[in-house]
């Protein structure tokens, strides 16, 4: 099995994951209420945007070593937009909403970054 050459962070998959649960994200958060627009919906956006932003310009530094770096950037934005998803389920209003789709999105993209991290530590 050959590996797929990436010329860009567009041919990057968790990249493509991330930038689907950006769009998940302001789904979502259209639905809160519009007294958190400044508050827990920003925050929120914020992290999930980070996540392909951080893989993107990672990739495009140059090193290996700037690219694990903006790779750990991203990990840590995964973990703090999972906390504040469950903040949301537990003090909105939003127990219609269902959080299952993004939650596993956010697990898989958490889950490539590590074993990306991993295989390019491993071969530096």
């Amino acid at each position: 099995m050959t590996e797929e050459k990436i010329y860009s962070h567009k041919d990057i998959v968790v990249w493509q994951k991330g930038m689907r649960l950006v769009i998940e994200i302001y789904k979502l958060t259209e639905t809160f209420p519009r007294e958190e627009l400044y508050g827990l919906t920003a925050q929120i956006r914020r992290s999930a945007v980070s996540i392909p932003s951080n893989i993107a310009e990672g990739r495009h530094r140059g090193t290996r070593k700037d690219f694990v770096q903006f790779l750990r950037i991203a990990y840590g934005s995964c973990a703090e937009l999972q906390t504040q998803i469950e903040i949301a389920k537990q003090l909105l209003k939003t127990s219609d909403v269902r959080y299952e789709t993004i939650e596993a999105l956010l697990v898989e993209i958490m889950k490539m970054l590590h074993a990306m991290i991993r295989k390019l530590k491993a071969n530096s």
